[in-house]
């Protein structure tokens, strides 16, 4: 082998892809090492509390009491009873409608309210009353759950202040917690009256970007406000509302139990059970059946899995915009 082959081969080498990509990788870590060692107590964090303990769904597959070892010599395997158990279980399809109704008809009111507040807002022409309103928007976001609750039995209770303007113009008291038809309308509309402004705040820093030019060319041109919005904000924001659906509908099963449970009575029942107070209640109180609770919330947890699958795969197939 002569040595110009031999230079050639070692210079194939040297110019290989996987080298290449390597060479690119260590010159972007000695430029953003000091960016990388901020990272380090989040990724430490969410490892610790986040990843770590994945591993007790184990007990989702045996037959686990409080105090049992997740993996020993005694563990008793039980396959897929639990998920079995709770497929065959007469509230099964009462809790899987009412936890998707309440999901989706809150998605389908709380998604598009943000980027309509914060076009609006974007749009208005006196900035210091924009600024204002968006500061009575977010307001509500700081109220703690169990303080919400609170207001919601002093406005709607039997006691409370509509029933006495009811009594006062001849009605007579109706007590709107012992009502299961009242109970999603209470839950959907004061979740998205408490959490719009908030959530519009990713929407207002997005069309905050616009370059005021193009707003200017376009009122030459005769544009009309609507037709700003449609034609230079909206786009502006589309790549982000396109990854916010996604995660949306990702999270759209996942609904908490905290405010459902503060919310709930024996009258609103068969409406306010849903699978996170169901697992709460499996759980953690009466006698506990912490394997049955944790197969549920596994089961749960699969289906916002392949819910956030499909909506990504669905926006990469009709846009460019997609997690992964």
């Amino acid at each position: 082998m002569t040595e110009t082959s031999v230079a050639e081969g070692a210079a194939a080498v040297e110019s290989s892809p996987f080298r290449l990509r390597m060479k690119g990788f260590r010159k972007r870590l000695r430029r953003n090492w000091v960016l990388l060692c901020f990272m380090i107590p989040a990724v430490v964090v969410t490892f610790l509390f986040c990843y770590l303990p994945i591993y007790g769904v184990l007990i989702a597959f045996q037959d686990f009491m409080p105090g049992d070892s997740i993996l020993s010599d005694t563990t008793i395997w039980i396959g897929w009873n639990n998920f079995e158990r709770f497929f065959s279980d007469y509230q099964f399809w009462p809790l899987m409608l009412n936890t998707f109704l309440l999901c989706i008809i809150g998605f389908v009111i709380g998604f598009p309210l943000p980027i309509i507040v914060a076009l609006m807002l974007n749009a208005m022409k006196s900035k210091r009353g924009a600024k204002v309103l968006q500061t009575i928007f977010n307001a509500p976001h700081f109220i703690s759950l169990v303080v919400m609750v609170g207001m919601l039995y002093l406005f709607f209770g039997r006691y409370g202040l509509v029933n006495n303007i009811a009594e006062a113009l001849g009605g007579e008291r109706f007590s709107y917690f012992l009502s299961e038809n009242a109970f999603r309308p209470m839950y959907i509309l004061s979740s998205n009256w408490q959490d719009f402004g908030w959530s519009a705040i990713i929407y207002i820093a997005a069309l905050s970007n616009v370059d005021p030019e193009q707003h200017e060319a376009a009122v030459i041109d005769g544009a009309s406000r609507f037709q700003r919005i449609l034609h230079i904000d909206f786009p502006a924001i589309s790549t982000i509302v396109s990854v916010m659906l996604i995660m949306s509908i990702g999270g759209l099963m996942g609904v908490g139990y905290e405010k459902v449970l503060l919310m709930q009575t024996d009258g609103n029942l068969a409406k306010s059970e849903i699978i996170a107070t169901y697992v709460y209640k499996k759980g953690l109180t009466g006698v506990p059946d912490q394997g049955y609770a944790t197969a549920i919330g596994l089961f749960n947890s699969v289906i916002n899995v392949v819910l956030l699958v499909i909506a990504n795969t669905t926006s990469k197939k009709f846009s460019e915009n997609s997690l992964w």
